[in-house]
């Protein structure tokens, strides 16, 4: 061999040598390991997700198949459901749609408006009897809402407001859902000092560092509170179903319930039609809100 080849092929880089064999093993193991998690995770996901799916699928089959045909797997599907409910009621669908947005956007600013001041003064603010009445705040989370259904019902039936919005959206306007008071405190708190007290030295006072301090880095927050107030309001039946005794009145909620009559047929397929109708904006609100729901709810102490 020449002195050239020799020297050219000490200049090649050498091979990597094997891992070990344990350690062949431990990859190999952890591979089929992650396959085995996902597999389950998978089918664990789709037995959660079966009666939604079964819902879908059910609203688009004739009346008298729903029941007799459980399968999810069928090529008879028509839209009629969704003609059909959309009518049903003697009112079109949208004037439920139309009317629990109204009880839901009014109860997200209630709760925003409200809650926010009330978290701004427990964790900033230092007055007499902060704490106790911050532990009354709390315990109120522990009563139960039927101990204050009758006496809120003589309230406002003295005031005139049976048959309209009111008693279920001006509550809101006075940080009534002590859970959202909490949350925003525990994330207040979580804030730098620094950034207060520098306020604070600048000349600032409490409406301002309220308004252009905490409320722009309270976004996650205040997110998570429109959210959970959102699906919430959307979905209650108890409230309206107390208070609003008018069809024009009715949230989806109460009108999905006109379909099912004990005395009389029940039209299932155009309520698990309407059904899907009213889930979508919650699907909607989940979607978009996705990032700062987890954010925060991971960055107020409740994980």
């Amino acid at each position: 061999m020449s002195s050239a080849a020799a020297t050219e092929q000490a200049a090649l880089p050498a091979a990597p040598a094997a891992p070990p064999r344990p350690v062949r093993n431990y990859r190999r193991r952890a591979r089929v390991l992650s396959v085995v998690k996902h597999t389950i995770l998978i089918l664990l996901s789709l037995v959660m997700i079966y009666p939604l799916i079964w819902l879908v699928v059910s609203s688009l089959k004739p009346n008298d198949e729903i029941f007799t045909n459980l399968s999810i797997f069928t090529t008879d599907l028509t839209l009629d459901n969704y003609i059909d409910g959309w009518d049903a009621q003697g009112l079109p669908f949208s004037q439920f749609l139309l009317n629990s947005a109204i009880l839901s956007l009014g109860a997200i600013l209630g709760n925003l408006i409200s809650c926010s001041l009330a978290a701004y003064a427990f964790a900033r603010l230092r007055f007499r009897g902060r704490n106790l009445f911050f532990a009354i705040m709390l315990g109120t989370i522990m009563l139960p809402f039927h101990v204050v259904l009758v006496p809120q019902f003589v309230i406002f039936r003295e005031l005139g407001w049976l048959e309209t919005f009111l008693p279920l959206i001006v509550p809101k306007f006075l940080a009534t859902d002590a859970f959202f008071v909490f949350l925003m405190v525990q994330f207040i708190r979580g804030l730098p000092k620094e950034i207060f007290e520098a306020a604070r030295i600048d000349g600032a006072g409490h409406p301002r560092i309220f308004a252009q301090i905490t409320l722009p880095l309270m976004t996650p927050a205040l997110a998570t509170t429109a959210i959970f107030t959102f699906i919430w309001t959307w979905g209650d039946f108890f409230g309206p179903l107390i208070y609003l005794r008018t069809r024009d009145n009715f949230p989806v909620s109460i009108a999905l319930k006109g379909f099912v009559d004990a005395q009389s047929s029940s039209n299932y397929g155009a309520m698990f039609a309407m059904s899907v109708v009213s889930l979508i904006p919650l699907f909607l609100a989940f979607l978009i809100g996705q990032k700062y729901l987890v954010k925060g709810i991971a960055t107020t102490g409740i994980k």
